[in-house]
């Protein structure tokens, strides 16, 4: 262990890494632990290469957006094109298109609208969001972090266990047999948190008393692959082992379906599994039935609508994109009533970040999508695991019940709690003490100035 070490990441994706560069940034010594070879998580290994509209995604995100754009073909702003059967030219789902008529700032923002259905015209004006590069987000990210010359990424490190070593030191033993340890842990995994004893309810546990009567059971699980155009349209020939026939619901899903900036498409099923089947399978066959699965539907696609002949699969992505697991006892539990409310009649005095997708749901034989009348606010106490005054939860597992997480798990999103986390550390080590104790008046006056967004009206300064 380095003496020197002042806080540990655990995980390296959207809000992680954001937790990093964030606490990195006020001069705090900081590791942060990747299991896989390119920190992203989600938004990179599981292939979601695209950021939903998002009120309040300014700070460290508008940041890390701008950078990437200096990269040729790394970003685009898309908007809704076809939608489905009604579109002049029938489509298997929703069809983003790149759109440069749009900036960053019109992505900030999705609430007020009520249903696609209803009016698709204005989802047309109003939705817009970003598609992006994934090993552009990689680099990026490393580059900002080796920017700040305090913080080391360790990449393809998994903590496979975590102890209190005494009542000042949080201690991680890594799939390498080393171990590593400091005073302040940010956690995105779960793991640290559930190591010291905090509480942890599973989505798809009866028994979960954050289910707000939604039902026992996780959100759907996609397998994102990705399309390249081709010089001669053809057909790609199915392996005879995979049946043509949808074999795991009655008929294939819809997909997101969404233009790189390069020409590639983006292409979201959804889903690919229900999620209590996902979690029941091992994970070498988990992985094995969503490749047959996508092979399967790319083969539907290629026969059922001409267009998409003029493409080749060009890659499956590695891990697949899991929108719940399940969620750690923080000492506020974001509820339904928080999302109805909206921050302007929310009481909370300590809020870190706003949210406004819909409560969103994939699987069980549909999916589901109630829009928001208003914004919300999600407060410090999300990120305070109960019982654990040296560590901070960022990242969908923070303190969510089931209906709220469905609607403020989006990447950016997360980036912003990571950011939030960020602050809170470098507060906590200049006032040495722990993460309940600070300063939460500080930490708001800090973000506003990195241009956070903490108000509904408050006016955007990009």
């Amino acid at each position: 262990m380095d003496d020197d070490v002042q806080l540990i990441v655990a995980g390296g994706g959207s809000a992680g890494t954001m937790a990093a560069l964030s606490a990195a940034r006020f001069g705090i010594q900081t590791i942060l632990i990747e299991r896989e070879s390119q920190l992203g998580g989600t938004s990179t290994v599981a292939g979601v290469n695209c950021w939903e509209p998002a009120v309040g995604a300014t700070g460290l995100p508008y940041e890390f957006y701008q950078r990437m754009r200096e990269i040729p073909e790394a970003v685009g702003i898309y908007s809704l094109g076809r939608y489905g059967s009604n579109s002049p030219i029938p489509f298997p789902g929703a069809e983003n298109i790149l759109d440069p008529r749009f900036t960053y700032a019109d992505t900030l923002r999705r609430y007020g609208l009520k249903g696609i259905s209803i009016e698709i015209d204005k989802y047309r004006q109003q939705l817009h969001g970003v598609i992006f590069e994934p090993d552009v987000w990689h680099r990026t990210a490393v580059q900002m972090l080796k920017e700040t010359g305090c913080c080391s990424v360790w990449l393809n490190k998994e903590i496979k266990d975590v102890r209190r070593k005494n009542d000042k030191t949080i201690e991680a033993a890594l799939n390498d047999g080393s171990h590593v340890a400091a005073r302040r842990w940010i956690d995105t995994t779960g793991l640290v948190a559930c190591r010291l004893g905090a509480r942890c309810f599973l989505g798809n546990n009866p028994q979960n008393p954050y289910l707000e009567g939604e039902p026992a059971g996780l959100n759907g699980v996609t397998r994102i692959f990705r399309i390249s155009p081709v010089d001669v349209p053809r057909i790609e020939p199915l392996a005879d082992d995979i049946p043509e026939q949808c074999w795991w619901q009655k008929d294939f899903p819809a997909m997101v379906c969404t233009l790189y900036p390069n020409g590639d498409r983006h292409c979201n099923m959804l889903p690919t599994f229900e999620g209590n089947e996902f979690m029941a399978m091992p994970p070498e066959i988990a992985d094995r039935e969503g490749l047959r699965r996508v092979a399967s539907y790319w083969h539907f696609l290629q026969t059922h609508y001409t267009e998409f002949q003029h493409y080749r699969l060009a890659k499956i992505f590695p891990r697949s994109g899991i929108r719940e697991t399940f969620q750690v006892e923080c000492e506020y539990m974001l509820k339904t009533e928080d999302l109805l409310l909206g921050c302007r009649r929310q009481s909370h005095s300590d809020i870190i970040a706003l949210a406004d997708h819909a409560r969103d749901t994939h699987g069980r034989g549909k999916s589901h999508c109630t829009e928001l009348a208003w914004p919300y606010g999600i407060p410090y106490r999300c990120l305070l695991p109960k019982g654990c005054p040296d560590l901070l939860i960022a990242g969908r597992i923070a303190g969510f019940s089931k209906a709220a997480a469905s609607s403020c798990r989006l990447a950016r999103t997360m980036m912003m709690l990571g950011e939030a986390a960020g602050i809170a550390t470098a507060l906590a080590v200049e006032h040495k003490c722990g993460f309940p104790d600070v300063d939460v008046r500080a930490l708001r006056d800090l973000l506003r100035r990195q241009r956070v967004t903490l108000e509904s009206d408050m006016e955007s300064s990009l």
